[in-house]
């Protein structure tokens, strides 16, 4: 009798949950439920080193559109024993506001040495990795890899996500054939369903036709 009560109450509170995003939006989960999940914003593994404002939960928001076009990329991937892992999607504003803050504070530069090795901390904005808005927070926006589902690990995409320099371009060849062909593999089946790549980021891809394409919405993840 317990675990019927504990089970209305769970299904519950994700009904009551998914009424509180804003019309267009939905839980990726609810859509994809075996898809993986490491929101690095709510997390202290991300280029700054601490949780991101905006970012109350573990969960992953999308438009209702990306969803359904990222639910027909899972679907293909699991033909090869393979899956989706979301590190990003909807950003809140006030996250992009975060970083824009974070950027200024030059010698704030904790977590240097893993993400922008290369990279003046004062150069960010000018050479792009810094911007007052992004795509993301039209909720259309994700960034993703694959990860082989039986090792539960994540293909070798030859660098790390959010890495920022030349190393992440889709385009770059200084890296292995094997690395090469992952990254080919995801750019492959993201554009065969509906998305466009970013030519910077080989994890970033946006829906085409996305529906909110001049909204930027500070709703939290939550």
């Amino acid at each position: 009798m317990k675990s019927i009560s504990f089970l209305l109450v769970f299904l519950f509170s994700i009904s009551l949950k998914a009424q509180e995003l804003p019309k267009g939006f939905v839980y990726l989960d609810n859509i994809i439920p075996t898809v993986k999940v490491e929101l690095r914003y709510f997390s202290n593994n991300n280029f700054i080193g601490k949780p991101i404002d905006g970012y109350r939960s573990d969960c992953i928001i999308t438009t209702t559109t990306t969803a359904k076009a990222l639910k027909k990329v899972q679907e293909e991937l699991a033909d090869k024993n393979l899956g989706l892992k979301i590190f990003d999607a909807y950003r809140p504003q006030k996250a992009v506001k975060h970083f824009v803050k974070w950027a200024k504070v030059l010698d704030d530069t904790l977590m240097k040495q893993t993400y922008y090795p290369k990279v003046r901390k004062s150069k960010l904005f000018k050479q792009g990795y810094i911007a007052s808005l992004s795509g993301h927070s039209r909720g259309s926006s994700v960034d993703l890899t694959i990860v082989n589902l039986e090792t539960n690990k994540e293909l070798d995409m030859g660098s790390i996500y959010d890495f920022f320099g030349s190393e992440s371009h889709p385009s770059y060849t200084g890296i292995t054939k094997d690395q090469q062909e992952n990254r080919m593999l995801l750019r492959k089946i993201m554009i065969k369903h509906g998305f466009n790549p970013y030519k910077n980021e080989w994890w970033h891809f946006t829906i085409r036709n996305e529906p909110f394409p001049k909204t930027y919405f500070n709703f939290e993840v939550n």
